[in-house]
């Protein structure tokens, strides 16, 4: 009767063999990818005759320089207000109604269409009062109005 195993040999790949399977794995990974390799070669080198990428290498052998300048102008106070700002105005944005501001960008584009229409009438306090009585200006009258009034609300908290 045959005896139980028991204990069991590792193979150690000596250095040679595992840079030998190394290479067998990169050759198969290069064979299996060809078509990508030659494009990445391909952008490279159109990357090289543009003088990009020396720039790129010069960005990057700079890069302490590059990220203490970037940081002095993000300090900056006017590049503070613009950041806070910016996003001041994405708060706001983000708390109106998508639909209301559809219809209100779709009314100003409307609104500037018949404004660039040239107009031979000359402008009189008689025809401002007539014209109240139109209603396409009395709504847009009525909105300004009710903007200025929230506006003024919002100004007042």
């Amino acid at each position: 009767m045959a005896q139980p195993i028991s204990f069991i040999k590792k193979r150690v790949l000596s250095e040679e063999e595992i840079k030998q399977q190394s290479l067998d794995q990169l050759k198969d990974s290069v064979a299996e990818h060809e078509q990508a390799i030659e494009k990445a070669i391909a952008v490279l080198s159109e990357l090289y005759g543009s003088g990009v990428l020396e720039a790129a290498e010069s960005l990057l052998k700079a890069k302490a320089k590059v990220a203490e300048i970037a940081l002095n102008q993000v300090k900056r106070p006017e590049m503070t207000n613009m950041i806070n700002n910016g996003l001041a105005a994405a708060g706001a944005l983000s708390a109106i109604d998508p639909e209301q501001t559809s219809k209100l960008l779709g009314s100003v584009a409307k609104g500037l269409e018949e404004a660039n229409e040239p107009q031979d009438k000359k402008l009189t306090v008689f025809s401002l009062m007539s014209a109240l009585k139109d209603p396409d200006v009395n709504r847009a009258i009525g909105f300004g109005l009710r903007f200025l009034k929230g506006m003024g609300k919002g100004l007042g908290e």
